[in-house]
């Protein structure tokens, strides 16, 4: 026959006036301290969607970073073509301005030329040099113009 024995034990707590019969309670924590909690399985997927979020968002400010990049290298490209592509067109300009001019005279002289205007000489006559007297007097006398009818108002 087996008996068992059930032991009880008093707890006993030291106080000012020595030792005092007291049990624990068991609701007050028998340890005292920070502890971490347990964390539920909602907040670990709260954490978990948080942290892929956050190098999701890293991840999309840094390509955002590298194209701004991209974009303002392109932007200074295109800003010394377009300083080439306009000093270009005034070079043009000026150029199609004298080309104009060219055009115009070989237009007068084809237009002559075609109506027979100006006419080259068939035969070319010799002359004898004519003496000049050495002291030719030129008077230089100033012509009277007009005269001018004064007029008040219109």
């Amino acid at each position: 026959m087996n008996t068992v024995r059930v032991r009880t034990e008093e707890y006993y707590s030291y106080s000012n006036h020595g030792y005092v019969e007291a049990p624990i309670k068991e609701d007050a924590p028998v340890i005292e301290g920070y502890f971490q909690r347990e964390n539920t399985m909602k907040e670990m997927a709260i954490r978990k969607v948080n942290r892929t979020l956050c190098m999701l968002l890293g991840v999309f400010v840094f390509v955002a970073f590298i194209s701004y990049y991209f974009s303002m290298s392109n932007e200074l490209t295109l800003n010394t073509l377009s300083r080439q592509i306009t000093t270009l067109n005034d070079e043009n300009a000026e150029l199609q301005n004298n080309l104009d001019r060219l055009k115009s005279f070989n237009n007068v002289d084809s237009k002559m030329a075609q109506y027979n205007l100006l006419q080259k000489a068939a035969k070319v006559i010799e002359v004898q040099a004519v003496k000049q007297p050495a002291a030719v007097q030129i008077d230089k006398q100033k012509q009277a113009s007009a005269a001018f009818n004064w007029a008040i108002g219109y």
